[in-house]
Order: structure tokens, then sequence, then C-alpha cells
């Protein structure tokens, strides 16, 4: 939320993301969990698009993500990602992206749930977010419409706009108490492989943003309590 608007029933919690960002699909969750457990309506999620295949000057892989869907698994989300399959990985997010674009034009809950809901059709039942049925189909079942040339060129629209807010990577949100990139995780190469830990400190800070009049307890964010992403040392590439 960059316009200051009060976080709450109403407001909505902008992030720049990739639907193929193993990161984001963890980050999300763990935003939804915890807006669930304080059982608030908002903010609701405005997923803005930040395709790393633009960001990489090429496409993510299967292969490539495998690794840090495994480091993920292994460290804090290890309920997550039961159907991930680097086979039927999308060639160009760029599809997804105009489908949920459409979804927000419906409206921002029914945005919200398509953001999920293809991020679940990836990582969870291993499905190819780039083929048109696959798309057409969660479209159908989630009353969104066909995506228009407006909505595959909102895809480049924000891609300018967070290059000029200074997105570094997926995810990255925005609130008015400012902006993090990928919070709640820590992510390194140890000896040549890489290394998730979960960073309670700053998913602390991010939860106390977007949740301001809530006093955020470390014990409720210990990683065992659901899914997080924080990669705010990493960079960019860490998130695809």
């Amino acid at each position: 939320m960059s316009d200051g608007t009060p976080v709450g029933a109403g407001a909505t919690l902008e992030v720049f993301a990739d639907v193929a960002c193993p990161f984001t699909h963890v980050g999300l969750q763990r935003v939804t969990a915890r807006r669930a457990a304080l059982g608030r309506v908002g903010p609701v999620l405005r997923v803005r698009a930040w395709p790393l295949e633009l960001v990489n000057g090429e496409a993510l892989s299967g292969s490539a993500m495998a690794p840090k869907v495994e480091a993920l698994r292994r460290s804090v989300a290890p309920g997550s990602f039961a159907g991930f399959d680097p086979t039927t990985f999308p060639a160009s997010t760029r599809p997804a992206l105009a489908s949920v674009s459409a979804a927000y034009r419906v409206g921002p809950e029914r945005g919200e749930r398509f953001s999920l809901a293809v991020r679940d059709a990836l990582f969870e039942q291993g499905r190819d977010v780039s083929d048109p049925d696959v798309l057409a189909e969660l479209r159908a079942l989630l009353g969104v419409g066909d995506p228009t040339p407006a909505d595959v060129s909102s895809i480049d629209a924000d891609f300018a706009e967070g290059t000029a807010r200074g997105v570094v990577g997926s995810p990255h949100f925005f609130t008015p108490q400012g902006d993090f990139f990928c919070p709640s995780l820590e992510i390194a190469k140890v000896d040549g492989e890489l290394a998730v830990a979960f960073d309670g400190e700053g998913f602390d800070a991010f939860m106390a943003a977007v949740f301001p009049v809530v006093r955020v307890s470390r014990v409720a964010s210990r990683p065992d309590q659901g899914p997080g992403a924080r990669g705010g040392r990493a960079g960019p590439q860490a998130s695809g």
C-alpha cells in the first residue's frame, strides 16, 4: 500500500511478484495465515506483476527452481510444494499474469483468490500455468473472464512502475511504514548449496507494518507456525 491508507478492512497490501517464484508462494501463504489468525478480512493482497523472465533476460526453469523449492521444504515450509513438478514448470508466466490482471478487474478479493489459486496450481498440484486450458479452467472456477489486451499490457506497465519504485525482487511488499523485500527468510549459499532460514525479526517488523495495531509475538512467528519467505540480503536473483 503506497498511498498511506490504513491497513484493515477495505485496505490492500501491495506486492510485486512473479507467479513462478516459490518464495512468493510461501510468503503470501504466511500473510493470509496471519490475517486469518487475527480474524481480519483485510488487507487484501494486491499482487502486481514482476516477471522474473524480464529481470533475468530469460524464462525461469523447473530445474533451476527445484533446489529452491527443496530448500524451502527442508526448512520453513515442510508442508508446502507437495505436487511441485519441474517437468510441468511454465515456459512463461505472462499468460498467468494476464489472467491475474483480469481477476483484479472483477474486484480485489477475486484478484487475491486467483493470485493464490494460480500459485497453488503450479506449486501444489504440479500444473503448467502457461497452458491456456489450465488458465481457462481456473478462470471459470473463480468467475473471471478472459484477459483483454489491456491485461496483457498491464504486465509491462507493472514492471516499469516497480522498477521506478525500487523493486528488487519477488516478492516485494509496500506498506505505509515502508517496503519489504521477501520478508521472513534469510537466504544464503552454504558450501555451494542454497540454505534458507527463518528470520523472525524481519517477519515481526513486516507484520507490525501490515497490522500496525497488533502487538506481534515472537513466539507466534516461529517457523513451525506456518510458511514464510524472506530474502532481503539475497538480491533479485534469489527470488527467481
